[in-house]
């Protein structure tokens, strides 16, 4: 199911599949790149288009409300947003799960 979600997650249970179905929806739609830098940070880079910055702060913002251990950074272009996800060594698998399911969403295979 949601792999990606960790028990220290405090958004309620019920609540979970909506928000995985919106970063999903998110990679689907917008994902066009993925790398690790290292292994505790994931950078994804989205397409942008009109309103793509703002739903993307925003479903980020609500991200970092329940799992505090995200640390969301975006980098905003014309043509282009690259989201910074980095985590502590103690939700590294976490990182793993978030950057396999993004891959997948989007269709391709992790890198």
């Amino acid at each position: 199911m949601t792999t990606w979600v960790p028990q220290s997650c405090t958004l309620p249970t019920a609540e979970q599949p909506l928000r995985v179905a919106e970063f999903d929806a998110l990679f689907t739609e917008r994902l066009i790149g993925t790398s690790r830098p290292d292994r505790l940070r994931l950078e994804l880079v989205l397409t942008g288009g009109k309103g793509v910055e703002e739903t993307v702060r925003e479903l980020v913002a609500r991200e970092s409300g329940c799992c505090s251990f995200f640390t969301f950074t975006l980098h905003p272009g014309p043509e282009q947003i690259r989201l910074d996800v980095v985590v502590d060594g103690a939700h590294e698998a976490v990182l793993d799960a978030l950057h396999e399911r993004a891959a997948a969403a989007a269709g391709r295979d992790v890198p």
